[in-house]
């Protein structure tokens, strides 16, 4: 099962997105699921990384493991509003899609930026 936890800010903005896990739902390199979850995070990540005006941590530090913490200037902040409504709808997507394989859960709230933190309620 890949688990997403994604944290909002007051905003809407996405601070952080953790996913862990493997879907399990084809054989290694042919997993549908792991690879839909897999373009979305890696490409909002570069995309957010050559960006001027985003702070950016995280990455896949080893297989099954995908963190990033974001951070952005004013003048980025419509940037980053974008690219992370992309990443959450995209996500939501393959969540709804595939329940067995697949959940997500989105926090808002001024805790720190990590997303595996209790459960604030589904948003």
């Amino acid at each position: 099962m890949i688990r997403i936890d994604a944290a909002l800010d007051k905003a809407g903005l996405l601070k952080s997105c953790c996913v862990t896990g493997h879907a399990m739902a084809g054989p290694k390199g042919s997993d549908v699921v792991c690879a839909a979850v897999s373009v979305l995070t890696r490409t909002a990540f570069r995309t957010l990384a050559d960006r001027e005006g985003i702070t950016l941590k995280g990455g896949a530090s080893e297989r099954g493991v995908f963190r990033m913490e974001t951070a952005a200037s004013a003048e980025a902040r419509p940037f980053l509003a974008g690219a992370g409504a992309f990443l959450i709808e995209g996500l939501r997507s393959v969540a709804e899609q595939y329940p067995e394989y697949c959940n997500m859960h989105i926090y808002t709230d001024e805790r720190p930026t990590d997303a595996r933190l209790t459960d604030s309620g589904p948003n």
